[in-house]
Formats: structure tokens, sequence, C-alpha cells
């Protein structure tokens, strides 16, 4: 019978070898320590008894950090589905900003300071760019959220920004699609 793993048992058997081949903060020590033991022995448990028939199921503590994607799949859905709720009717654009990577060490040591920067540099872009009337021709708006790693775990700061993919007519009375 085959274990499954999760997250925490991949950090749990390989973290202190990725910590000491990387230079990680204090913080993000921490966080590796705290994703290691989510849903283990290593946070505590609590005992579930079924009022009817007085089964007994132990289950252990989860580590709550936003940066596990196990305890935070219930309030990245509420978030999801808050979205849906604020979108238009119409199509949206989804575009990405990277950070050249021989900026991911000034990223790393600098955090507010280059990320307040990336934020501005790219909703500045899209809004000059939506406001041309080569290309849309009107004031639009953005949703960003940015990611600090790619797939691979690696450093790759990158925001993903999504963009109506359209305006309202110049009397505000009906929506026009972009081409």
């Amino acid at each position: 019978m085959s274990t499954m793993k999760t997250l925490g048992s991949l950090f749990d058997k390989y973290a202190t070898d990725y910590i000491h081949y990387h230079r990680l903060t204090s913080h993000e020590r921490g966080i590796l320590r705290l994703l290691s033991m989510c849903r283990s022995s290593g946070l505590g448990s609590h005992k579930e008894i079924c009022s009817n028939c007085g089964y007994e199921q132990i289950s252990y503590n989860s580590c709550r950090n936003r940066h596990c994607p196990t305890c935070q799949q219930i309030d990245k859905q509420k978030w999801l589905e808050k979205r849906m709720e604020e979108l238009l009717p119409t199509g949206y654009f989804h575009i990405v900003f990277t950070i050249p990577h021989q900026l991911n060490q000034i990223c790393l040591q600098n955090r507010n300071a280059m990320y307040n920067i990336f934020f501005k540099a790219a909703s500045q872009t899209i809004l000059e760019l939506a406001a041309d009337p080569k290309h849309l021709g009107a004031e639009t708006g953005l949703l960003a959220m940015l990611h600090t790693w790619g797939q691979s775990m690696i450093d790759h700061p990158h925001l993903h920004c999504i963009v109506p993919a359209g305006r309202l007519s110049g009397d505000h009375g009906h929506w026009v699609h972009c081409r």
C-alpha cells in the first residue's frame, strides 16, 4: 500500500537539505518547518466523536499558514467565488508580467520596495495601453495577483493581471467588446 505524498511530507523529508543549499531567511525556514508538520503529530491533534454511534477518530491539527495549499484551499475557493461575483459579463485578458531573473536577489532583499515598483509599473502599463485609442481607448481596471515563485519552486516573481476585454460606449449605453 503506497502512502499519499503531501507537501508537508515532502518538506519533512527534503527541507533540511533544501535549507542547507539555499539561503533562506529565518521566516522562510519557519514556514518550511510549519508546513512539514501540517496535519501530523508535530502540531498536536484532537479527537472527533460521532454523536450518533460514538465512533472516535483522531485528527491532526493543521498549520493554517497562508502558504499551505492544504490549509488554504477553502480560503482560496471563497476568494475565487467572491472575485467571480465581481466579474463583468464580458471576456477578459490574462496578462503576465515578470521580473528579469537577474533582479531576483534584489527583490528578495527589498521586497516591499521592489514589489511596489512592480505593481505600479504593471498597472500603469495596462492603463496607458487601454487609454490609447489604437487599442481600447478607455479607462479600465484590473486585478493583479503577485506570485513569488514558479512551478519549480524557485524565485520567479511575476504578476498575473486580469483585464476586461471591452469598455463602456461613449454614451455609457452599451458594452463595446475588444477586437
